[in-house]
């Protein structure tokens, strides 16, 4: 039987699950199922290599891959599956002020990308990976749209208290 996950987040390690939890919480939200593990790059080549291949053969759709420092999983992991694969650069203690991070995840070489989101972007990453998902189901879509109409009516009621 398939797994009925849609989403993979990976991280490299268990310090980066504070920001990884808002791609996991928005997805929540959307009712979009995902499984959630520890994947590192350097620590673990063997788990990456096994990932990464098997990602889509388990159902998964889109990957979500956050790491800190040197932030080699996401790139590793898009060179090895058939899935988009989102990266989050995240602030780590030994990162430098995440520049590290963000520009081992962006600067991709030809023929494996990777959608990168702001440094500590997590929410936006589950976001991005729900609209993908939501190209072929209406129902996450109507989801998408209304968490959109919310955010629009969020800024409007802001923007009338300001005046007020």
């Amino acid at each position: 039987m398939k797994n009925k996950k849609k989403i993979g987040i990976i991280m490299g390690s268990k310090s980066d699950l504070p920001i990884m939890k808002e791609a996991i919480e928005i997805l929540k939200l959307f009712k979009i199922e995902t499984e959630t593990d520890i994947v590192s790059a350097h620590r673990t080549p063997s788990k990456l290599m096994d990932y990464g291949k098997k990602a889509h053969k388990r159902g998964l759709k889109v990957i979500i891959a956050g790491a800190g420092g040197a932030a080699h999983l996401p790139g590793m992991i898009a060179s090895l599956s058939p899935l988009p694969v989102i990266g989050v650069p995240i602030k780590s203690r030994n990162s430098i002020e995440g520049w590290d991070s963000v520009l081992s995840i962006l600067q991709m070489p030809g023929g494996v990308p990777v959608a990168t989101v702001a440094l500590n972007g997590a929410k936006n990453a589950g976001i991005l990976a729900a609209q993908i998902i939501g190209v072929d189901s209406s129902e996450i879509q109507e989801k998408i749209i209304e968490y959109k109409n919310e955010l629009s009516k969020n800024v409007i009621e802001s923007s009338k208290k300001i005046n007020d």
